[in-house]
């Protein structure tokens, strides 16, 4: 079954004059529970196309279905409550610096009201599922570069995504930390069923 497609999706950056066409009537469908890997050169429009799956960018034109709704025209309620079943993962990491990785975690849910005692309960098994059990104490200046990732990881999780989007997850990483980050996505995605992109 089909979790996201894109039909005729347009997406197109002006500066004064200048008009750059990241996607031109991109097509596709993406079937649930696959391993996705966009491969292109630099500004070849990757992070335009991941970004457009949950809106954070909003094409001029096309659809853009995800579990049979189209997102272009849902009202911004209904917007976030689909954006609820598709996490992200950034280059970047964007962890709070001034909370723990098991606060890191646990904020998603704290969020979206879930009790302090689930949230931790939650998050102290998706430090597990990282490899990452002894971090819950450390903040983000005592962690690597890979340990950072796992907690975004594990924070992306939270909410049981149906879709993990990974904006150049891997690419200020080491090449044997990015494997292992890669290795840890592929394990996510055959135990947990999540379509990773």
């Amino acid at each position: 079954m089909s979790i996201v497609k894109f039909e005729n999706v347009t997406r197109i950056y002006t500066s004064g004059e200048h008009e750059l066409k990241a996607l031109d009537k991109v097509s596709f469908t993406l079937d649930e529970g696959k391993f996705v890997v966009i491969l292109g050169p630099s500004g070849a429009g990757k992070s335009t196309l991941v970004r457009c799956i949950n809106l954070l960018e909003r094409p001029e034109s096309g659809q853009i279905l995800f579990d049979g709704q189209n997102l272009m025209t849902l009202s911004p309620k209904k917007l976030r409550m689909q954006r609820r079943k598709i996490s992200m993962i950034f280059q970047g990491f964007n962890l709070l610096e001034q909370r723990t990785a098991l606060d890191n975690i646990r904020f998603p849910l704290e969020l979206a009201g879930i009790s302090r005692k689930q949230a931790k309960e939650k998050a102290l098994q998706l430090l597990e599922t990282v490899g990452l059990p002894d971090k819950a104490n450390a903040y983000p200046v005592q962690l690597s570069g890979g340990q950072k990732q796992r907690i975004a990881i594990a924070r992306a999780l939270a909410m049981e995504p149906e879709v993990l989007l990974c904006d150049e997850a891997t690419s200020a990483l080491d090449p044997q930390t990015t494997d292992s980050i890669l290795k840890l996505l592929q394990k996510i995605n055959k135990e947990r069923g999540i379509t990773v992109i």
